[in-house]
């Protein structure tokens, strides 16, 4: 009786340990949108370019646009996906790490596009 009492001991302390994660696969995101890039809107903006991330159990496509970096030398790093997991773009440089904040996509004072790309953000994350 002692060894199934420690069994059960030992069993329920592995399990409280065990970590549970639930997830949905959507696979790859499609090819990125071919798009015909237009000039910059002066000489301290940088292209973003175009990406698709992932919205519940599909994918959203966000237009490439130019825009300001939050610090002088800061660079784009992209949007990613590694297997199964999605990994959203940020600047980087002298100054660290800054994580892209998608409240800049609207701000007319900070991104320039072109009137066919304003809606694009419509729905966006």
């Amino acid at each position: 009786m002692k060894k199934i009492l420690l069994g059960v001991v030992l069993l329920a302390a592995q399990v409280s340990f065990a970590q549970v994660s639930i997830g949905v696969r959507i696979g790859p995101p499609p090819p990125p949108r071919v798009v015909r890039q237009s000039r910059p809107p002066g000489p301290d903006y940088v292209w973003v370019d175009g990406y698709w991330y992932p919205v519940g159990n599909r994918y959203q496509w966000h237009n490439g646009y130019w825009t300001r970096p939050p610090y002088g030398g800061a660079r784009w790093i992209g949007p990613r996906y590694d297997g199964d997991r999605y990994f959203e773009g940020y600047w980087e440089g002298d100054r660290g790490r800054f994580e892209h904040d998608h409240r800049w996509d609207r701000d007319r004072n900070r991104d320039f596009r072109g009137d066919r790309d304003r809606e694009h953000d419509r729905d966006h994350h």
